[in-house]
């Protein structure tokens, strides 16, 4: 890894490439710290601070601290994720979408404009729901229409302008713009967990406790870090064979390849959509103030919240975990029926003369690919799962209060290899380049 950035920064293009995204990385920290006008931070701040559970914590880990400092990117671009997921989805129900993605490179186009209005639209409808909600609480300074609109205003260009950036690194720099941006965000807030690691664990006890609390700590990052490298990379490959063909008094095809398919082929998404669910109607019950105190409703919404599992003292919202893990597998297995569809892949290899040896190319060729598939889904499914469970179990069972998770690792290691990759890629193209001029 460190070989391929150092090679990198000799040449030029792929530098200057390296060295605006950076410049760009600062533009969006700088961002995080500037306040929204009108705002009254510090009640803000206070009323965040009491908050029981995650509900908010998972969304405020994305913007990087942000939305805790009530910034110009408070929303950050959890709409644009959130168009962009939309989207996706609706490309399945929506023939003329459908149409747009297998369109190349037009249809292409088409579909990210449609994401960027989508993405405003949400923004609004976020920054007014705030705006509304959180002015009526004593947020604003001077709760009236112009600071509301004003607010509104702000947030959602402070949004669009981070989608804006975006678009600009994966142009101009290195890697895909809105992962990097939702990489650093996460990133940044690494150094106040580890700070709350040390004071909790290491700062103040005994030499030899200190020592062993360090190693532990260390040792489970990294043996978190180590799973979720293997499961981003790790694949099950299909082989394919390309029957032989004459044309004149030629022979072409006849080669073999394969088929790669991801382990864990819903990526985040699955632990995305599971923390959602079983966090709206916690965000929604905070909100109009009916946190349940110590009704059926209130115990249903602290077993709902990951940081009720796990606790000794109270062993009975760890049954909110079992729901959980049965949310991420399910939505491992509807994600991917969505968005992989073995029928039309075992179609095109029929129409290239293309076969899985041993399998009856059509019909046969599908069962098998959906049979495959079920078991990769199952294991990635497993460890999401392993990799989610992991912070969640320390946080409930010794009070490590951290922000990063297993997403935020899975999509930290997840965007720097793909980085990385495509920095190599780079360097190879130009080689090719160099070689062939």
């Amino acid at each position: 890894m460190f070989e391929t950035v150092r090679n990198a920064f000799k040449v030029k293009e792929i530098r200057n490439g390296i060295i605006f995204t950076l410049l760009m990385l600062v533009v969006v920290r700088l961002g995080c710290q500037l306040p929204v006008p009108g705002i009254n931070r510090d009640f803000f701040a206070q009323w965040f601070s009491q908050i029981t559970g995650d509900s908010f914590n998972f969304f405020n880990a994305f913007t990087g601290g942000s939305f805790e400092n009530m910034s110009l990117f408070a929303l950050n671009i959890t709409p644009y994720i959130t168009s962009s997921i939309i989207i996706q989805l609706l490309t399945i129900a929506i023939p003329a979408l459908e149409e747009m993605q297998r369109d190349g490179e037009e249809g292409r186009k088409k579909l990210v404009s449609i994401t960027r209005y989508v993405t405003v639209g949400l923004a609004l409808i976020e920054s007014l729901a705030m705006a509304i909600g959180f002015g009526r609480s004593g947020i604003l300074e001077t709760y009236n229409a112009f600071n509301v609109i004003m607010v509104i205003c702000t947030l959602t260009a402070g949004s669009a302008f981070l989608m804006w950036i975006g678009e600009q690194i994966t142009e101009y720099g290195v890697g895909n713009g809105i992962s990097i941006v939702l990489t650093i965000n996460i990133i940044s807030r690494i150094p106040d967990d580890m700070t709350s690691l040390f004071t909790m664990f290491v700062s103040g006890r005994p030499l030899a406790y200190a020592i062993l609390n360090a190693v532990i700590i260390i040792a489970i990052i990294l043996v978190t870090v180590v799973l979720t490298i293997l499961l981003n990379d790790a694949e099950r490959r299909i082989p394919v064979q390309y029957a032989k063909k004459m044309q004149g008094r030629k022979q072409y095809g006849g080669n073999s390849t394969y088929i790669p398919l991801k382990v864990n082929t819903g990526n985040v998404i699955p632990i995305i959509f599971a923390s959602s669910i079983m966090q709206f109607p916690v965000v929604i019950s905070q909100l109009i103030g009916k946190s349940g105190g110590t009704t059926i409703w209130g115990h249903i919404l602290r077993a709902l919240s990951s940081g009720n599992w796990f606790n000794m003292a109270t062993p009975w919202y760890t049954i909110g975990a079992l729901v959980y893990i049965l949310l991420v597998i399910f939505f491992a297995y509807f994600y991917t029926s969505i968005t992989f569809n073995p029928l039309e892949i075992a179609d095109n290899m029929k129409k290239q003369g293309g076969f899985i040896p041993g399998i009856r190319p059509g019909k046969p060729t599908s069962d098998y690919l959906t049979r495959i598939l079920n078991y990769i889904i199952f294991i990635g499914a497993v460890g999401l799962v392993i990799v989610a469970m992991i912070p969640i179990f320390f946080n409930g069972a010794f009070n490590a209060n951290v922000s990063f998770g297993g997403t935020s690792l899975i999509i930290i290691v997840g965007v720097i290899l793909e980085t990385l990759k495509q920095i190599e890629s780079k360097m190879v193209v130009r080689n090719y380049k160099g070689f062939l001029s």
